[in-house]
């Protein structure tokens, strides 16, 4: 696994070797360009080779055996959420709570702590920019109790309109729940500003870290959320677990989420006592070889320095946002690189999204094309679907070339 000793660049040269997808030939004479990882990123061999090794030599259910085994598993397991809790400077392990995914983190706060807590005509904030996954349990929420939803504006630069936010903060609402950056648009959202207003106003804040995580330093103390949500496989990490981080006052006041077994401390025919945290909401087996590799994931990027992954990011899509500029026809969407992350969407003049992105697949490039689970957002600026670019800290300005080549093929593809 490379180290990086510099604290100003990243050698892209070693970095890559660790990938070894970035090295497949999709077809004869046609090499994987990947511009995707806002959907998902690849994953270096330290992962690969954790999730093997864990498999080979230690597989075993957790928390339930004192065989060499069962207590190798549990170690490992554990030991992951320690590392995470770390990566994320979170005051205790204990606040780590694995859960499938971002989207599940979200579910798991409208389900126990939301369902708890708030009556109807409850205000929730939101913003026009989130993802589906935290409109939807919202919007289930407001069809059970009557709550209700009101949305923060998406400027037309890619901003959210702060003053508007202002505005619903005084109607006193009992939770607001953002993005941290954008999936579609890339803006990095003012999280800590946003959320010490917020509390200014008696509300209880949670934050979808999805897009955040992998390419920011954050910092759960300073930040000050109440909940914060990510996954692994957008930072590295295998796909299936995610983190759902909390305050531990909030936690232990919510009831569990699912019932079964690890997340009870004893159960009688006619009741039960829920586990202490974080097991109480870790039902059942967990994805215990995931959380191994989300561990070595977290490792991986706290040796390569996410103040080096956000510096190369922004280089990248400084220049990626330049060179689609210059492309007649094609227009941007989101705010200037020193105000986004890796993210880069776009519409060609004359030229449906997926058409694009197919064509740039007969190249290699691998864009995403659609509506990225944001539907409203595209809505609000009026069109139906973009072609997405993203990149990490694996991508190089000579892939940003032979995207942009690859956009001029499809210009004359279309005449």
């Amino acid at each position: 696994m490379f180290t990086s000793n510099d604290p100003m660049t990243l050698n892209l040269i070693e970095i890559r070797k660790d990938f070894p997808i970035l090295d497949r030939e999709l077809r004869p004479g046609v090499r994987l360009t990947y511009l995707d990882t806002t959907a998902t990123a690849q994953k270096p061999l330290a992962v690969i080779n954790a999730m093997d090794d864990f498999y080979r030599r230690s597989n075993a259910n957790i928390h339930r055996g004192v065989h060499t085994l069962a207590e190798e598993a549990t170690t490992l397991y554990e030991n992951a959420r320690e590392r995470i809790a770390k990566f994320i400077n979170a005051e205790s392990a204990r606040q780590v709570i694995y859960t499938r995914n971002t989207t599940e983190s979200i579910n798991l706060v409208a389900y126990t702590w939301a369902r708890a807590n708030l009556k109807p005509g409850d205000l929730v904030i939101l913003t026009e920019m989130e993802h589906h996954s935290n409109l939807v349990p919202w919007h289930m929420l407001q069809a059970e109790r009557g709550i209700e939803l009101d949305f923060i504006p998406v400027t037309q630069d890619g901003l959210l309109d702060l003053v508007t936010y202002g505005m619903l903060l005084e109607r006193n609402p009992k939770l607001v729940s953002f993005t941290h950056m954008s999936n579609v648009l890339g803006t990095i959202n003012p999280a800590a500003e946003m959320i010490r207003l917020a509390h200014e106003a008696g509300a209880i804040v949670l934050v979808d870290g999805a897009q955040s995580v992998p390419h920011l330093k954050v910092d759960m103390q300073a930040l000050d959320a109440d909940f914060y949500a990510f996954s692994a496989h957008k930072m590295c990490g295998p796909t299936g677990i995610g983190v759902l981080y909390g305050k531990t006052a909030l936690l232990e006041s919510m009831p569990p989420f699912l019932g079964g077994g690890d997340m009870i401390k004893e159960v009688k025919l006619r009741s039960f006592r829920a586990n202490t945290l974080p097991h109480k909401f870790e039902a059942g087996t967990p994805a215990i070889a995931e959380a191994v590799g989300f561990g070595v994931a977290v490792d991986y990027l706290t040796n390569l320095g996410m103040d080096n992954i956000a510096a190369h990011e922004h280089e990248i899509t400084e220049y990626a946002l330049e060179r689609l500029e210059e492309i007649p026809g094609v227009k941007l969407f989101g705010p200037s690189a020193d105000k986004k992350g890796g993210v880069a969407s776009f519409t060609l003049e004359g030229v449906h999204p997926h058409d694009v992105a197919q064509i740039l697949d007969r190249d290699g490039i691998a864009v995403r094309a659609g509506h990225h689970c944001a539907q409203p957002l595209h809505e609000k600026f009026g069109i139906p679907a973009t072609s997405r670019a993203s990149f990490y800290l694996y991508n190089t300005k000579e892939e940003v070339d032979l995207l942009v080549n690859g956009i001029y093929t499809v210009k004359k593809m279309f005449g």
